[in-house]
């Protein structure tokens, strides 16, 4: 790994680690197969947490719950702009993100009626969506705590690929965080520790506007030019319309690139909002009805299907259909979350040590990453 004190100068005097992007090329569209895919994702998304309310004021979901409807396309298009082996590590407002990369809907839903057969044996909950297998380090309920998180992972990919393997590092490592994150010292530690060390991980922020009920500008300084919190470090930025699926993709796709290639962090600010509220037991006083259905006439699902019919004669029937697959499998999977037992007493000795050690019994893998289970 480049030591910053030690790293070569090119000619014009900049350090070879400090190399500008100099612009964001585009990345093509995709074809429309991969296009119906991500409609179906954010469909699937979007439905998961309807029922996911749903199950809430039936009290089938305790704790706090936080909706992801409305920044579906920020998930689905960064996170299809990396490989499967990247590491992500996120918020508590973590469902989209976690379906989106791949987890299985049934045990996305078990894990937030806090059941044996959820991802993280229903000990986590719906802030902790956890799956190993998709590199997908889980939701955190600590406002910003997953940022020095998201270093440390980009850190370990480096570490593994240039020392462990003797390459080049190849990883970049996805970090989401909300807006009420900025104003968090940890962030800025990170942030600083990112630069000095060259590592290759993307802050995304999903700037949906609000820290639970304070909107951006009353409580974060800067708030129409973010791009300064990174800019202090050395970190390039970029701006991107987190609303159109296809335009996170393109701009997120070449950022992820030049990241891997140079091997440096990157801060992303995603433009989106939510339209719900900060949590379920979010009366949304401090807005107006009026402002949401602004916001909700320029909705992410709506624009690719409009693309879509535009583009490739996507028909309403094929739109019904799509809605009505993905209606089936999300009660589907409400129906076997519900059918899952409820984790065992026992539960609570186990997963706190590797090894057994007096009361604790070791750990075991959750359901789906047991045989027969996900993959």
């Amino acid at each position: 790994m480049n030591d910053a004190n030690t790293t070569g100068v090119e000619a014009s005097g900049v350090p070879q680690t400090m190399q500008k992007m100099s612009k964001i090329d585009l990345a093509p569209i995709p074809n429309e197969g991969v296009l119906l895919g991500w409609l179906r994702q954010m469909l699937l998304i979007r439905e998961f947490e309807v029922r996911t309310m749903q199950a809430y004021q039936n009290q089938l979901i305790g704790g706090f719950c936080h909706i992801y409807i409305g920044q579906e396309a920020v998930a689905v298009g960064s996170i299809a702009a990396v490989n499967d082996d990247d590491p992500i590590v996120l918020a508590y407002r973590d469902h989209g993100h976690a379906l989106a990369r791949g987890m299985d809907p049934k045990y996305c839903m078990a894990e937030m009626f806090g059941r044996i057969g959820g991802c993280a044996k229903g000990k986590g909950g719906s802030m902790h969506m956890f799956d190993a297998d998709h590199y997908l380090y889980g939701g955190h309920g600590i406002v910003s705590a997953q940022t020095p998180l998201g270093a440390g992972l980009a850190f370990a990919t480096k570490y593994e690929d240039e020392i462990l393997k003797g390459g080049k590092s190849s990883h970049v490592t996805l970090c989401f965080l909300g807006d009420g994150a900025l104003n968090q010292g940890c962030f800025y530690e990170a942030m600083n520790l990112a630069s000095l060390q060259d590592l290759p991980v993307i802050y995304v922020l999903e700037n949906n506007r609000y820290s639970m009920g304070t909107a951006i500008d009353r409580g974060t300084s800067m708030a129409e030019e973010l791009h300064v919190k990174s800019e202090a470090f050395g970190i390039e930025h970029a701006i991107v319309d987190g609303k159109n699926v296809i335009d996170m993709y393109r701009k997120f796709k070449s950022i992820a690139d030049w990241c891997r290639e140079e091997s440096r962090p990157f801060f992303v600010e995603a433009q989106t909002y939510r339209y719900k509220g900060h949590s379920m037991s979010d009366p949304r006083k401090y807005r107006t009805k009026e402002e949401e259905s602004r916001e909700e006439e320029n909705d992410c699902i709506d624009l690719l299907t409009t693309f879509l019919t535009e583009e490739f004669d996507f028909t309403k029937d094929a739109l019904k259909q799509m809605n009505k697959q993905v209606k089936v499998q999300i009660r589907d999977s409400v129906t076997w979350a519900n059918n899952s037992p409820e984790t065992p007493m026992d539960e609570m000795y186990k997963d706190v040590y590797t090894d057994t050690w007096g009361p604790y019994t070791g750990t075991s893998k959750p359901e789906m990453l047991e045989e027969g289970g996900e993959t």
